[in-house]
């Protein structure tokens, strides 16, 4: 027994030193091949390395992580170990990761529970924005999930002239559980499903065709440059906040480091106040509120608003009372915001610079509820001219879709156009319903399902769906 143990012992110790080791060399690979056949009596189960042998391998990491797998694959190979050597020096961020995950974990864990997602899935804001609500990347995604505009809008989120639920923590969990539920649905794997999370399912969908596989690290190579990394910082993120004390990562105290308690309002409240009536500095108030632009909370009768406080001392329950009581806010318009995606503001400055005349003279770009009458109306011609130029073999046209149109100079008209409740889309090859929910104004991914009945995500090319916007 004592040769077993002696033996197993010196099988971990020469993989562990063989992390240090740049250069593999034949004779390496034979002691490997000797120590592994040499250690795995009968009574004694030891792992066995991969067959390949990458420079800074380390099969303690590979041991940690299959010890803390539930339900994600915590795949072990040369870009996750690379991704752990890189977070691993950034000892003072992933410090203070492991401060904010004692306030906003418990609020992303529900949120996932709810629709019954991994709880690892709750690690991924570390890589998406280290886990700050008001990240905003260089296309517009927002917040610490990172939504982009239209996604954010087909999960239900609300952006306005006073909130961005992109920038609250629980109503953005809770959207990014949904997109999940929807994307392992539709793909059936958790890693790419979170792949997806970050190019988009379609992307993901092209390079499964490309590779003929499903396994991640097969379609890989097919998948957009960020993506390839994401997954591999992904696990390497899960790993270090396990066992940040073996790589001498050290919590860091969050700003937000006390037990708090929730309102509900109804009509409109500045957080200056709130924060006065409790003792508390309105910066304190704002953290625990990032989504409000303006610090005011604009709570109505039919939408009433959440307000996070810390936890309020008895004495000042009288002067809280009177403030989410007293209606002073004077400024209540609410303006739907418009897109912040880079790509999409690129292409409106684009067509901007189109003379008016031009854009009237040739192309119409169809509205939401317009159909080829309606069209062929608007501009004094007829539906078989509209056929005829855009080689039309029906008179289905799409939102988004653009029409010829040869020798019209009619002004459009200001009167708005009567939308029909429910308009129809023929669903075409890539897509989701995320993205059919951005091309429609007021669609989102829950309301598509419930007008079609939809008990999934799943959709195939050629279905007919209703599309209520």
């Amino acid at each position: 027994m004592r040769r077993i143990i002696l033996t197993t012992l010196s099988f971990l110790a020469f993989l562990t030193a063989a992390a240090q080791v740049v250069t593999k060399t034949a004779q390496v690979d034979t002691l490997l091949k000797r120590i592994v056949q040499n250690s795995t009596p009968d009574s004694i189960q030891v792992p066995v390395a991969s067959p390949v042998l990458f420079y800074n391998q380390n099969f303690l990491h590979q041991l940690r992580l299959d010890s803390i797998q539930k339900t994600v694959p915590l795949s072990y190979n040369e870009y996750v170990q690379n991704f752990i050597d890189a977070l691993g020096k950034q000892k003072n961020r992933m410090g203070q990761m492991l401060g904010l995950s004692g306030y906003y974990f418990p609020i992303f864990e529900k949120a996932l529970k709810a629709y019954n997602i991994p709880e690892e899935i709750k690690y991924l804001p570390i890589i998406e924005s280290s886990m700050n609500p008001h990240a905003i990347s260089k296309v517009g995604a927002t917040g610490m999930w990172q939504f982009m505009f239209g996604t954010a809008k087909a999960y239900g989120l609300n952006m306005d002239n006073f909130e961005d639920e992109r920038k609250d923590p629980i109503q953005a969990s809770y959207a990014a559980a949904a997109y999940f539920r929807d994307a392992y649905e539709e793909l059936g794997d958790w890693l790419l499903a979170i792949a997806a999370y970050n190019c988009g399912k379609g992307n993901v969908t092209r390079a499964i065709t490309k590779a003929g596989s499903r396994d991640f690290w097969e379609i890989r190579k097919f998948l957009p440059k960020e993506t390839r990394d994401y997954v591999p910082a992904f696990i390497a993120a899960v790993y270090l906040m396990n066992y940040p004390e073996q790589h001498g990562i050290a919590t860091k105290n969050a700003v937000i480091n006390f037990k708090t308690d929730t309102v509900q309002v109804n009509h409109f409240v500045a957080l200056a106040d709130v924060a006065k009536a409790i003792n508390y500095e309105e910066e304190t108030l704002a953290v625990l509120n990032p989504s409000y632009k303006k610090r005011i909370v604009n709570g109505t009768e039919l939408t009433p608003k959440r307000i996070i406080l810390p936890q309020v001392a008895q004495m000042d329950y009288t002067q809280l009372y009177n403030v989410l009581n007293n209606d002073a806010v004077v400024e209540k318009n609410i303006i739907l915001a418009s897109t912040d995606d880079v790509r999409d503001l690129r292409k409106l400055a684009a067509v901007r610079k189109r003379p008016v005349t031009q854009i009237l003279a040739t192309t119409h770009k169809v509205k939401t509820g317009q159909n080829l009458s309606q069209i062929a109306n608007l501009y004094k011609i007829e539906v078989q001219d509209l056929k005829v130029w855009n080689n039309l073999k029906s008179s289905t046209v799409i939102p988004g879709q653009n029409l010829k149109i040869q020798g019209s100079k009619v002004k459009l008209s200001s009167k708005p156009i009567e939308k029909p409740d429910f308009v129809m889309y023929k669903v075409k090859v890539g897509d989701t319903l995320s993205s059919i929910a951005e091309k429609f104004d007021g669609a989102t991914v829950a309301n598509i399902k419930k007008a079609n009945n939809l008990s999934k995500a799943t959709i195939q090319p050629g279905m007919v769906l209703k599309i209520k916007g």
